[in-house]
């Protein structure tokens, strides 16, 4: 993160509202190496933090109001009363050219205080608050936007009451906030991954017990990068099939009489997933199965990344260089499973991790919920510019940037 995006904050802030903030606060956006869509069935994970940050610059105020105010959507400004927050209510426009409110990201921040006032984690009289956000996520990316915004947002509230919460805490308020107020019901993955990324480290994170584990990902030391491959293909979990897949693997998990499909082959001896798969077949609709398939698999290929991880790191020499290849295809027998059995990919996303393979990419898929947004490819670092060329001619919309490990959620002054 630049001094200058810090600074961008507090200029946006001083701009809108005529005073200077109290303090700035970050949080990253995400890319998930791999295990998609297993967060909310109780599974595995592994994501990174990235070094693409949203900013807020925040004051507290005394008469009840929480104003919002935006770098994006040509500053973007709202304004809501502390007292009205609730599910539903969103933050009303203040610009006066606008016959109705703007609601495209002003529901985040809002549902944030709303959740941290029903935890308990803001004062029963907060006052409310002057915020402005400023951000280098890519919006609809599929790289974790909303989550960033609720991180910052709650470090924010938190430090003008004069708290500080950890990182678990920190993801549970911002998890519930996108739940219970924005209304999507994702896993708790983004949010994890934002307050806990560490610099040059992947998260391996047990979702069921919440058990995260650092490891370390220096790609740029071992002649590799993490290629982010933006379709620009807007992805909008609220609206996407996001929902109806989750649901799928609830419906699936209590036809088979399971707390979750985590619990399906679990034992981890061999043969017990196939045999527990072909068992669930007779039990469930075919389209049931195939969600539940990507489920199981993708579990295991998490595992099986993790495997090559604590074998040693991946790099572009002998067993480095193995383990790099094994971790790529890993990585594109997950993308195909999301294809055709959790079906959540699009033209554009296919279309881009294929071309990535012809360019030379040890492996690629898509990152994030699906139905648009980024893929990302393990890519031999003098390989790249063979890869950009290649995914340019096949999708030329595509914007290219290395993922880089970085820092969680922060106070930065």
């Amino acid at each position: 993160m630049s001094a200058q995006q810090g600074s961008a904050a507090e200029e946006l802030f001083a701009s809108a509202y005529g005073y200077d903030p109290a303090g700035v606060w970050a949080a990253p956006g995400r890319v998930n190496v791999i295990g998609e869509h297993t967060d909310y069935n109780a599974g595995f994970v592994l994501p990174m933090a990235i070094d693409r940050y949203t900013l807020v610059a925040a004051a507290p105020r005394t008469d009840g109001r929480l104003r919002l105010v935006s770098s994006a959507e040509d500053r973007a400004s709202a304004e809501i009363a502390v007292s009205e927050l609730a599910p539903g209510q969103l933050a009303t426009s203040a610009a006066p050219d606008k016959a109705s409110p703007d609601t495209s990201w002003t529901a985040y921040p809002a549902g944030v205080a709303w959740a941290m006032l029903r935890a308990g984690a803001l004062p029963a009289d907060f006052g409310g608050a002057d915020l402005a956000f400023s951000s280098t996520v890519p919006v609809g990316a599929g790289l974790s936007s909303s989550a960033a915004l609720e991180c910052a947002t709650v470090l924010a509230l938190a430090g003008l009451a004069g708290g500080e919460p950890g990182p678990a805490e920190l993801a549970r308020l911002a998890q519930q906030a996108e739940n219970d107020y924005v209304g999507v019901p994702c896993g708790p993955l983004d949010q994890l991954a934002s307050s806990f990324g560490a610099d040059g480290s992947v998260l391996f994170i047990d979702t069921r017990d919440l058990q995260i584990a650092p490891l370390p990902f220096d790609l740029a030391a071992a002649g590799l990068t993490l290629l982010v491959c933006d379709t620009r293909a807007q992805h909008d979990l609220g609206e996407s099939g996001y929902p109806a897949r989750r649901a799928s693997c609830e419906k699936a998990a209590a036809v088979l009489g399971l707390g979750s499909l985590r619990e399906l082959g679990e034992d981890g001896e061999s043969g017990t997933t196939e045999r527990a798969l072909e068992a669930a077949r007779d039990l469930l609709d075919e389209v049931s199965f195939r969600r539940v398939r990507h489920v199981v698999t993708e579990n295991a290929r998490v595992r099986a990344f993790i495997d090559l991880l604590a074998a040693g790191p991946l790099g572009g020499h002998g067993a480095d260089a193995d383990r790099a290849l094994a971790a790529g295809k890993l990585m594109t027998a997950s993308h195909r499973s999301l294809r055709d059995d959790f079906e959540v990919s699009c033209v554009e996303l296919d279309l881009v991790v294929e071309a990535a393979l012809h360019g030379g990419a040890y492996g690629a898929r898509m990152t994030g919920g699906g139905f648009g947004g980024s893929a990302i490819a393990l890519v031999p670092l003098d390989r790249v510019d063979r890869v950009v060329e290649a995914v340019g001619a096949a999708l030329p919309q595509t914007v290219f940037f290395p993922a880089v490990a970085a820092r969680g959620a922060h106070r930065v002054r």
